[in-house]
């Protein structure tokens, strides 16, 4: 995992590079910026798709203030971000509508295209959109921090098994006879 997420990770002078985190200045050195631990890639998780369900203003900036103020890893959170994109909000900025108006106790409108694009109707839809926005990303950014922490734990714990296991097959394959002829 450790190895694909750095193959596919932007570099620190390509976001070094970026004109909207330029204001971040030397903040970008810190090196737990870009380590890759459980502790900073499950944040970075929790902290990208809680942004990602936020309207979309800004959301680059956002994440890395706030990546940058929890020390986690920044590529991995600003790539999360991007899941918002034109295609996917449309459906996600819906089940938002339908989570707000459930919790305002509001009848949510039907997916009819009329009603969006009238923009009359536009202030009527903004609590439940934001309410449920917050919603949304809350449980999705827990989801996203929890399924890394347990993914993590679940691939060391893998990998400690197979380690006692090759060290116990070494042992049981050692005999009892001496390790040169002239010992004997």
């Amino acid at each position: 995992m450790k190895k694909w997420l750095k193959r596919v990770m932007p570099t620190p002078k390509s976001i070094h590079e970026n004109r909207y985190l330029g204001i971040f200045g030397k903040l970008l050195h810190d090196p737990n910026l870009w380590h890759l631990n459980r502790h900073s890639v499950a944040g970075a998780f929790g902290i990208g798709m809680f942004v990602m369900y936020l309207p979309p203003f800004g959301h680059t900036f956002i994440v890395a203030a706030i990546a940058i103020y929890l020390r986690v890893n920044l590529p991995i959170s600003m790539a999360l971000v991007w899941i918002s994109n034109p295609v996917t909000i449309p459906p996600m900025f819906y089940v938002a509508y339908v989570v707000g108006c459930g919790i305002l106790g509001m009848e949510a409108e039907g997916f009819n295209v009329h009603f969006w694009l009238d923009w009359h109707n536009w202030l009527a839809v903004t609590a439940p959109v934001l309410l449920g926005s917050l919603i949304c990303g809350t449980v999705c950014g827990l989801m996203g921090y929890l399924s890394i922490q347990i993914l993590w734990r679940w691939k060391l714990m893998r990998q400690i098994r197979a380690r006692k296991a090759r060290y116990r097959s070494m042992a049981e394959s050692r005999t009892n006879s001496p390790s040169s002829k002239n010992q004997t």
